[in-house]
Order: structure tokens, then sequence, then C-alpha cells
């Protein structure tokens, strides 16, 4: 379908002559990132926000917690930025963690991961397991239920959480009960059909997803690795059920479905749910754009549906 009206009055506003990310440093991009970004005007309030550093693997990592009302252990979704690794931080994805807290009655604990190029591959994914484990092994400490635990993130966000996903299952610890991926990253693959379409003029390039997996990457070889490609783990048996949402008109929307697929060949319950007119990024748009409080919503009731008990069979 045509892009979405709202998303077109959106794009004709951004000026024409702003240089674009791979044209910069990571310092340069991440201070035009937050210069860029647009601000979202209702912030949810939740019943408690918490910033606190955990323990990481090999570096102390931040994270804040959101609290809906409620008593009791709640389900609990540990929530990864989008930003290409390279940008982004807890402020990014503030709004949409109290959101979700609140429409899937669940704790979320955002993480503020190491970026690269300073901390290149391991490094985020290795701050996204430890933060994904003290949550598991502090579920009493924040009143939350160790077994209805979830991982979620938009786009590199979405590839970490992916692949903490593949991460928990290969060392058998923490058990997730869902995996929310959010237009995702999944692989380095840029001459794919959703690429060359979409190569520009969407907000994501194919140029700048080049500069980011530059950044996150060390060698070739990386980008081939299962723990930061997860297409190419030899199996994908046994991971959690899985949401994907993926945009017409974004380069990376034909990995997103890929990933969808190989799953389900996997034996492993899929919704893939892809939003057509829009582009990468839009849930950030949401305050404009109906599909992005859609998508939102989708998004709760999925978590709201992972967390519920089982169906109790007649006797």
């Amino acid at each position: 379908m045509p892009l979405d009206p709202t998303v077109q009055r959106l794009l004709d506003a951004v000026p024409k002559d702003l240089p674009p990310y791979d044209s910069m440093t990571p310092p340069e991009a991440r201070a035009a990132a937050a210069a860029r970004r647009i601000a979202v005007t209702t912030i949810e309030e939740v019943a408690l926000v918490e910033d606190r550093t955990i323990s990481g693997e090999s570096a102390p990592v931040r994270v804040r917690i959101y609290r809906p009302g409620g008593t009791g252990a709640l389900p609990v979704v540990v929530y990864m930025h989008g930003g290409g690794w390279v940008f982004g931080d807890l402020e990014t994805v503030d709004p949409l963690c109290r959101e979700l807290a609140n429409a899937a009655t669940c704790v979320v604990v955002s993480v503020g991961y190491r970026l690269a190029p300073e901390h290149k591959f391991p490094a985020p994914l290795d701050d996204t397991y430890a933060a994904v484990a003290w949550v598991a092994s502090h579920a009493a400490e924040l009143r939350v239920d160790p077994t209805r635990i979830a991982v979620a993130g938009d786009s590199a966000g979405g590839n970490l959480a992916a692949c903490v996903a593949l991460m928990a299952r290969d060392r058998g610890s923490p058990a997730l009960r869902f995996q929310l991926l959010i237009y995702p990253v999944i692989e380095r693959h840029f001459d794919t059909p959703s690429y060359r379409d979409n190569a520009t003029g969407y907000l994501l390039t194919r140029d700048v997803m080049r500069w980011f997996w530059d950044h996150y990457t060390r060698t070739d070889d990386d980008a081939r690795d299962p723990y930061v490609a997860p297409i190419f783990a030899p199996s994908l048996r046994a991971l959690p059920p899985a949401l994907i949402l993926t945009a017409e008109y974004d380069p990376l929307r034909g990995e997103g479905e890929k990933y969808a697929a190989r799953l389900r060949e996997s034996g492993v319950p899929v919704t893939l749910s892809r939003y057509d007119g829009m582009v990468h990024g839009f849930l950030g748009l949401r305050e404009w754009v109906p599909a992005g409080r859609d998508a939102v919503a989708e998004c709760a009731a999925a978590l709201r549906a992972a967390f519920a008990p089982p169906a109790r069979v007649p006797a």
C-alpha cells in the first residue's frame, strides 16, 4: 500500500539538508540523534520508577525499573532500546516502557547496555544477558515472577533480545516465557528486496545500516556469529514464542520476516505482524501515527497472553 499519509507528512517535515549519521563520528551521531528525537508529550505515570546499576559480566550495567500498580509478584519484561548499537539510551524508550508496564500489567526493566564502537560485540550482548540473569536471580527482591520473564527490544534492541533468548537457551537459564521483537536487526545482508526497495527516503537507510554494522562487529566472522545474527544459529528449536513486528517501508522488513519463518519451521510459535504503510521506528511516532498506537496495543496484548496462566482443562 502507499506510504501512510500521517508518516508522509512527518517525512515531508524533515529538513532535507540534515547530514546522515554515516557521515559523522559516533559521538556526533549520538548528539544528532538526541537533537532529532521527536519528543513524546504524553508521559504515563507508573507506580514506581527506579534507576539501578548492577554488576555485569565485565562492567557495571545501568537498568531502569518500571512497576505499575498492583501487588504480588508480577511478570517482567527486560527491554533493550534501539539505535544501531551505537546510540540510544534509557531515555530513548522511557515513554514506551511506561506504556508497556501499564498496558501489560508487568514490570519492565530497561537496559542501558554499553554502546559501540567503544564497546563492540560481544559487550552489548554481555550486558543484556547479565541484566536478564540479574532479574531472574533477584526476582524476590524485585517482586517479579521468575517463571514469567520475557525479553523485548526494537531494531538493534530487537537483535539483542533475539540473541539473548538464544544465549539463555544455550546456557540453560534463565527460562524465558516470550520474546517481543520490534522491527529487529537479524543479519548483515544489504541486498534483500526490502533493502533494495527502501534503501533511502524512509528514515533508516542502507548506508546507515552499513555504518551501524561496521561499528558493532569486529570482523566479518562476527557478522555470521549466531549471537550477532541469530538467523545463523544451527537450530532455533526450544526458543520462547515470539511476536515479530515489521514495517512495509523498512530495509529490515525482509530479515525480520525471514526469521519468523525460520522460527516457525523450528516449531516455535510465532506471530508475524507487518504494518503496511509504515517505516522503521514507527512506534516512536505513535503520538502522531495511529498505527504506532495500534502496535503498542498489540505488543501489550501479546505480553498479557504470554504471561497468562494456562487454561484449565475441565475434568
